[in-house]
Protein backbone atom coordinates (compact mmCIF):
# COMPACT_ATOMS: atom_id res chain seq x y z
CA UNK A 1 0.00 0.00 0.00
CA UNK A 2 1.28 3.71 -0.95
CA UNK A 3 -0.52 6.76 0.49
CA UNK A 4 0.24 9.17 -2.38
CA UNK A 5 1.58 12.82 -1.01
CA UNK A 6 -0.31 15.12 -4.26
CA UNK A 7 1.59 18.19 -5.32
CA UNK A 8 -0.12 21.13 -4.67
CA UNK A 9 -1.94 22.86 -7.40
CA UNK A 10 0.49 25.52 -7.28
CA UNK A 11 3.80 23.25 -7.55
CA UNK A 12 2.37 21.76 -10.63
CA UNK A 13 1.39 24.62 -12.35
CA UNK A 14 4.87 25.88 -11.86
CA UNK A 15 6.97 22.71 -12.97
CA UNK A 16 4.39 22.47 -16.32
CA UNK A 17 4.81 26.41 -17.45
CA UNK A 18 8.76 25.83 -16.53
CA UNK A 19 8.63 23.07 -19.17
CA UNK A 20 7.12 25.02 -21.36
CA UNK A 21 10.26 27.47 -20.92
CA UNK A 22 12.52 24.52 -21.62
CA UNK A 23 13.22 24.45 -17.93
CA UNK A 24 12.86 22.54 -14.50
CA UNK A 25 12.36 23.16 -11.24
CA UNK A 26 16.21 21.82 -10.28
CA UNK A 27 17.86 23.80 -12.55
CA UNK A 28 18.12 20.85 -15.11
CA UNK A 29 17.83 20.78 -18.87
CA UNK A 30 15.12 18.85 -19.99
CA UNK A 31 17.06 16.06 -21.35
CA UNK A 32 19.42 16.29 -18.58
CA UNK A 33 20.22 13.19 -15.54
CA UNK A 34 21.37 14.07 -12.45
CA UNK A 35 24.92 13.39 -11.11
CA UNK A 36 25.49 9.85 -10.58
CA UNK A 37 28.16 8.89 -7.74
CA UNK A 38 29.21 4.81 -7.29
CA UNK A 39 30.59 3.89 -4.15
CA UNK A 40 32.48 0.19 -3.40
CA UNK A 41 31.92 -1.57 -0.36
CA UNK A 42 35.65 -3.49 1.09
CA UNK A 43 33.68 -6.64 -0.30
CA UNK A 44 33.33 -7.55 -3.78
CA UNK A 45 29.92 -6.83 -4.71
CA UNK A 46 28.60 -4.43 -2.65
CA UNK A 47 27.86 -1.15 -3.97
CA UNK A 48 25.85 2.18 -3.19
CA UNK A 49 24.88 4.62 -6.12
CA UNK A 50 23.30 7.73 -5.89
CA UNK A 51 21.61 9.53 -8.52
CA UNK A 52 20.64 13.20 -7.37
CA UNK A 53 19.19 12.73 -3.96
CA UNK A 54 17.83 8.82 -4.64
CA UNK A 55 20.18 6.39 -3.29
CA UNK A 56 20.39 2.29 -3.52
CA UNK A 57 22.52 0.05 -2.16
CA UNK A 58 23.24 -3.51 -4.20
CA UNK A 59 25.00 -6.84 -2.04
CA UNK A 60 25.37 -9.53 -4.42
CA UNK A 61 26.23 -12.51 -3.00
CA UNK A 62 26.26 -16.20 -4.16
CA UNK A 63 25.93 -19.75 -3.16
CA UNK A 64 26.02 -23.19 -4.04
CA UNK A 65 22.42 -24.77 -4.97
CA UNK A 66 20.67 -27.87 -6.77
CA UNK A 67 19.36 -26.38 -10.24
CA UNK A 68 16.20 -26.50 -11.97
CA UNK A 69 15.46 -29.89 -13.29
CA UNK A 70 14.08 -28.03 -16.35
CA UNK A 71 17.76 -26.03 -16.92
CA UNK A 72 20.44 -28.39 -15.43
CA UNK A 73 23.60 -26.84 -17.07
CA UNK A 74 22.45 -23.48 -15.54
CA UNK A 75 22.96 -21.31 -12.90
CA UNK A 76 19.80 -18.93 -11.27
CA UNK A 77 19.80 -15.12 -10.68
CA UNK A 78 18.04 -13.87 -7.98
CA UNK A 79 17.15 -10.09 -7.53
CA UNK A 80 15.23 -9.02 -4.27
CA UNK A 81 13.93 -5.37 -3.94
CA UNK A 82 13.30 -3.76 -0.22
CA UNK A 83 11.97 -0.30 0.08
CA UNK A 84 11.41 0.54 3.72
CA UNK A 85 9.47 4.30 4.67
CA UNK A 86 12.96 5.22 5.92
CA UNK A 87 13.62 5.92 1.35
CA UNK A 88 10.10 7.70 1.68
CA UNK A 89 7.06 7.78 4.03
CA UNK A 90 4.49 7.33 1.39
CA UNK A 91 6.01 3.24 1.96
CA UNK A 92 4.40 1.31 4.29
CA UNK A 93 6.95 -1.68 5.90
CA UNK A 94 5.72 -5.28 5.66
CA UNK A 95 4.17 -5.22 2.34
CA UNK A 96 4.99 -4.58 -1.13
CA UNK A 97 3.45 -1.70 -3.16
CA UNK A 98 2.94 -2.04 -6.64
CA UNK A 99 5.98 0.60 -7.80
CA UNK A 100 8.30 -2.47 -5.46
CA UNK A 101 7.15 -4.98 -7.70
CA UNK A 102 7.23 -3.06 -11.26
CA UNK A 103 10.59 -2.04 -10.50
CA UNK A 104 11.69 -5.76 -9.78
CA UNK A 105 9.77 -6.82 -12.60
CA UNK A 106 11.71 -3.97 -14.62
CA UNK A 107 15.12 -5.04 -13.12
CA UNK A 108 14.56 -8.55 -13.85
CA UNK A 109 13.75 -7.89 -17.10
CA UNK A 110 16.90 -5.91 -17.89
CA UNK A 111 19.59 -8.62 -16.46
CA UNK A 112 18.29 -11.85 -17.00
CA UNK A 113 15.87 -11.72 -20.01
CA UNK A 114 18.38 -10.13 -22.05
CA UNK A 115 20.74 -12.28 -20.76
CA UNK A 116 23.32 -10.09 -19.42
CA UNK A 117 24.66 -12.65 -17.14
CA UNK A 118 26.06 -15.78 -18.84
CA UNK A 119 24.17 -18.51 -16.43
CA UNK A 120 25.45 -21.07 -17.93
CA UNK A 121 29.04 -20.32 -16.82
CA UNK A 122 28.01 -20.96 -13.14
CA UNK A 123 26.94 -24.55 -13.60
CA UNK A 124 29.72 -26.28 -11.32
CA UNK A 125 28.26 -29.99 -12.42
CA UNK A 126 25.29 -30.80 -14.73
CA UNK A 127 22.58 -31.50 -12.99
CA UNK A 128 23.50 -31.27 -9.64
CA UNK A 129 25.38 -28.45 -8.32
CA UNK A 130 25.21 -24.49 -9.39
CA UNK A 131 25.90 -21.33 -8.32
CA UNK A 132 23.25 -19.03 -7.16
CA UNK A 133 23.69 -15.50 -7.84
CA UNK A 134 21.52 -13.41 -5.70
CA UNK A 135 21.29 -9.51 -5.88
CA UNK A 136 19.91 -7.43 -2.83
CA UNK A 137 18.68 -3.79 -3.55
CA UNK A 138 18.60 -1.22 -0.70
CA UNK A 139 16.34 1.91 -1.67
CA UNK A 140 17.82 4.64 0.95
CA UNK A 141 16.28 7.37 -0.39
CA UNK A 142 13.38 8.14 -2.87
CA UNK A 143 13.45 11.41 -4.86
CA UNK A 144 12.63 10.16 -7.83
CA UNK A 145 13.84 7.42 -10.76
CA UNK A 146 13.93 4.46 -8.10
CA UNK A 147 14.33 2.28 -11.86
CA UNK A 148 17.45 4.18 -13.21
CA UNK A 149 18.88 4.26 -10.05
CA UNK A 150 18.24 0.13 -9.12
CA UNK A 151 19.47 -0.87 -12.69
CA UNK A 152 23.04 0.87 -12.36
CA UNK A 153 23.36 -0.13 -8.98
CA UNK A 154 22.31 -3.95 -10.09
CA UNK A 155 24.31 -4.11 -13.14
CA UNK A 156 27.72 -2.62 -11.29
CA UNK A 157 27.39 -4.97 -8.16
CA UNK A 158 27.61 -7.61 -10.53
CA UNK A 159 30.22 -6.56 -12.54
CA UNK A 160 32.28 -5.62 -9.31
CA UNK A 161 31.07 -9.38 -7.69
CA UNK A 162 33.86 -12.23 -7.21
CA UNK A 163 32.61 -15.44 -6.64
CA UNK A 164 34.58 -18.54 -5.26
CA UNK A 165 37.23 -20.39 -7.23
CA UNK A 166 36.11 -24.09 -7.91
CA UNK A 167 37.72 -27.35 -8.77
CA UNK A 168 36.01 -30.58 -9.78
CA UNK A 169 37.52 -33.72 -9.74
CA UNK A 170 35.79 -36.56 -10.59
CA UNK A 171 32.32 -36.15 -8.39
CA UNK A 172 34.35 -34.02 -5.66
CA UNK A 173 33.89 -30.29 -6.00
CA UNK A 174 36.40 -28.14 -4.03
CA UNK A 175 35.20 -24.33 -3.12
CA UNK A 176 38.33 -22.52 -2.91
CA UNK A 177 38.66 -19.94 0.13
CA UNK A 178 39.30 -16.42 -1.03
CA UNK A 179 42.42 -15.75 1.00
CA UNK A 180 43.36 -18.87 -0.95
CA UNK A 181 42.87 -18.30 -4.43
CA UNK A 182 41.74 -15.34 -6.48
CA UNK A 183 38.26 -15.05 -6.61
CA UNK A 184 36.42 -15.59 -10.20
CA UNK A 185 34.63 -12.28 -12.14
CA UNK A 186 31.06 -13.43 -13.45
CA UNK A 187 30.90 -13.11 -16.87
CA UNK A 188 28.94 -10.37 -18.20
CA UNK A 189 27.84 -10.47 -22.25
CA UNK A 190 26.62 -6.58 -21.80
CA UNK A 191 25.68 -3.88 -19.22
CA UNK A 192 21.69 -3.09 -19.84
CA UNK A 193 21.01 0.33 -18.47
CA UNK A 194 17.27 1.90 -17.68
CA UNK A 195 16.67 5.46 -19.06
CA UNK A 196 13.09 6.60 -17.63
CA UNK A 197 11.10 9.11 -19.43
CA UNK A 198 8.27 11.36 -17.98
CA UNK A 199 5.85 13.28 -19.92
CA UNK A 200 3.56 16.02 -19.47
CA UNK A 201 0.70 18.16 -21.14
CA UNK A 202 -0.65 15.06 -23.29
CA UNK A 203 3.10 14.17 -24.27
CA UNK A 204 3.73 17.34 -25.48
CA UNK A 205 6.92 17.66 -23.35
CA UNK A 206 8.99 15.09 -21.86
CA UNK A 207 12.14 15.32 -19.22
CA UNK A 208 14.52 12.07 -18.80
CA UNK A 209 15.10 10.63 -15.07
CA UNK A 210 12.36 12.21 -13.75
CA UNK A 211 12.31 13.73 -10.23
CA UNK A 212 9.84 12.97 -7.11
CA UNK A 213 8.07 16.14 -7.77
CA UNK A 214 8.24 15.39 -11.77
CA UNK A 215 6.75 12.19 -10.61
CA UNK A 216 3.52 13.47 -8.83
CA UNK A 217 2.99 15.51 -11.82
CA UNK A 218 3.63 13.41 -14.74
CA UNK A 219 0.63 11.82 -16.80
CA UNK A 220 2.49 9.26 -18.57
CA UNK A 221 6.48 7.42 -18.25
CA UNK A 222 8.12 5.11 -20.27
CA UNK A 223 11.70 2.74 -19.38
CA UNK A 224 13.82 1.64 -22.11
CA UNK A 225 16.30 -0.48 -21.23
CA UNK A 226 19.46 -0.14 -23.85
CA UNK A 227 23.21 -1.52 -23.89
CA UNK A 228 25.96 0.52 -25.71
CA UNK A 229 25.44 -2.01 -28.95
CA UNK A 230 22.40 0.25 -29.57
CA UNK A 231 20.42 -2.90 -28.65
CA UNK A 232 16.60 -2.51 -27.25
CA UNK A 233 16.78 -5.40 -23.65
CA UNK A 234 13.34 -4.27 -22.87
CA UNK A 235 10.53 -1.41 -23.23
CA UNK A 236 8.45 -1.06 -20.10
CA UNK A 237 5.42 1.62 -20.10
CA UNK A 238 2.90 0.98 -17.38
CA UNK A 239 0.14 2.83 -17.99
CA UNK A 240 -0.69 6.24 -18.83
CA UNK A 241 -0.79 8.16 -22.18
CA UNK A 242 -0.27 6.47 -25.13
CA UNK A 243 2.68 7.63 -27.19
CA UNK A 244 3.00 8.18 -30.64
CA UNK A 245 5.58 6.24 -32.87
CA UNK A 246 8.35 9.14 -33.16
CA UNK A 247 8.34 10.17 -29.41
CA UNK A 248 9.29 5.94 -29.14
CA UNK A 249 12.39 6.79 -31.38
CA UNK A 250 13.08 10.07 -30.14
CA UNK A 251 13.22 8.86 -26.65
CA UNK A 252 15.83 5.60 -27.97
CA UNK A 253 18.04 8.42 -29.32
CA UNK A 254 18.04 10.16 -26.39
CA UNK A 255 19.03 6.82 -24.17
CA UNK A 256 21.46 5.86 -26.73
CA UNK A 257 23.59 8.78 -25.82
CA UNK A 258 22.81 8.43 -21.71
CA UNK A 259 23.37 4.78 -21.74
CA UNK A 260 27.06 5.27 -23.67
CA UNK A 261 27.41 7.86 -20.55
CA UNK A 262 26.47 6.05 -17.66
CA UNK A 263 28.37 2.97 -19.15
CA UNK A 264 31.86 4.82 -18.95
CA UNK A 265 31.22 6.20 -16.00
CA UNK A 266 31.00 2.46 -14.47
CA UNK A 267 33.84 0.99 -16.25
CA UNK A 268 35.94 3.78 -15.12
CA UNK A 269 34.92 3.53 -11.09
CA UNK A 270 35.11 0.04 -11.55
CA UNK A 271 38.78 0.58 -12.95
CA UNK A 272 39.83 3.06 -10.23
CA UNK A 273 38.34 0.14 -7.10
CA UNK A 274 40.62 -2.45 -9.13
CA UNK A 275 44.14 0.29 -8.86
CA UNK A 276 42.76 1.39 -5.31
CA UNK A 277 42.32 -2.19 -4.37
CA UNK A 278 46.02 -3.05 -5.99
CA UNK A 279 47.79 -0.32 -4.39
CA UNK A 280 46.65 -0.70 -1.19
CA UNK A 281 47.59 -4.38 -0.98
CA UNK A 282 51.23 -3.28 -1.70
Amino acid sequence: MVKEIDPSINESQFLLSALKDGRRVDGRGVYDMRSIELTFGQDFGYVQVQLGKTRIAAKVTAEVVRPRPDKPTEGMLLFNTEISPMACPTFESGSRSEEEVLISRIIEKAMRRSRAIDTEGLCIVAGEKVWQIRVDLHFLDHDGNLVDCACIAAITALLHFRRPDVTVVGEEVTIHPVDQRNPVPLSVHHIPICITFGFFDNGEYLTVDPSYLEEQVKEGDMTITMNIHKEICALSKAGGIPLEMDQVLRCSQIALVKVTEITEQIKKALEDDKAARQTSRK
